[in-house]
């Protein structure tokens, strides 16, 4: 029996302007859909429903900034309007229009690391990886 091969992400990291800003080691995602419900005139029972937009909301463990952005001195609460990557094998997926919801820290001296981050998203998208 062959087993299913499920791609894994080699990279995730938080982007400002295109440029990377931060490494996470892992997270999850969860897809929230709003609806709306659809009435008829002269009826008192709903007639269908409408899907509405999507939210998403990531949840990122251990989350790290570079060095560069460390001397650039990055406040990971001052963060508005960022996007998030989660670059896997075959396709990249984004994560834009991004907001953080809730920041937990814990660090060592020396580091600067985000333990949990929870992150909304107004924009997901899939891209194929280009080679090279």
């Amino acid at each position: 029996m062959t087993g299913i091969c499920i791609p894994t992400s080699a990279d995730i990291r938080i982007e400002v302007a295109g440029r990377r800003v931060a490494v996470v080691q892992s997270y999850r995602v969860e897809e929230e859909a709003s609806c709306e419900v659809v009435g008829a005139i002269g009826s008192n029972e709903p007639v269908g429903v409408v899907r509405g937009p999507a939210r998403y909301r990531i949840t990122l463990q251990r989350v790290y900034a570079t060095d560069e952005a460390i001397s650039d001195g990055l406040r990971f609460h001052e963060l508005r309007q960022f996007s998030l990557v989660i670059a896997k094998p075959d396709t990249m997926v984004v994560f834009s229009g991004c907001e953080w919801e809730r920041l937990t820290e814990r660090a060592e001296v020396g580091s600067s690391v985000l333990e949990e981050a929870v992150v909304l998203a107004a924009v997901r998208g899939e891209y194929e990886q280009q080679e090279g």
